[in-house]
């Protein structure tokens, strides 16, 4: 994820655009998993983040590459967080 941020610059508008949307459903999908693991507030703020992301996409690829890469850097560092904190991920929702 780290090289993603990094190399923000250097990308088109569009393929910022699709690494922002590509996050934004990074961020839901992890939001799911800890919803069903019972951590609600960590599904709260994932999925904040995430419908942020995702509302947001195409000002953050076209205006402010620094705003962009913090935004980046701050999506990356919630899934590094949720995976360190669950290595294993789950292979399926269901609830019985």
């Amino acid at each position: 994820m780290e090289e993603i941020t990094s190399l923000i610059r250097d990308l088109s508008i569009e393929e910022r655009e699709e690494i922002f949307v590509d996050i934004a459903r990074m961020l839901e999908c992890t939001a799911r998993e800890a919803l069903v693991e019972g951590n609600m507030h960590f599904a709260a703020i994932s999925n904040d983040m995430a419908e942020a992301i995702r509302i947001n996409a195409d000002e953050l690829a076209r205006d402010d590459p620094d705003n962009a890469e913090l935004v980046l850097q701050q999506a990356t560092a919630m899934l590094s967080q949720f995976e360190a904190v669950h290595p294993y991920r789950m292979v399926s929702m269901a609830v019985h």
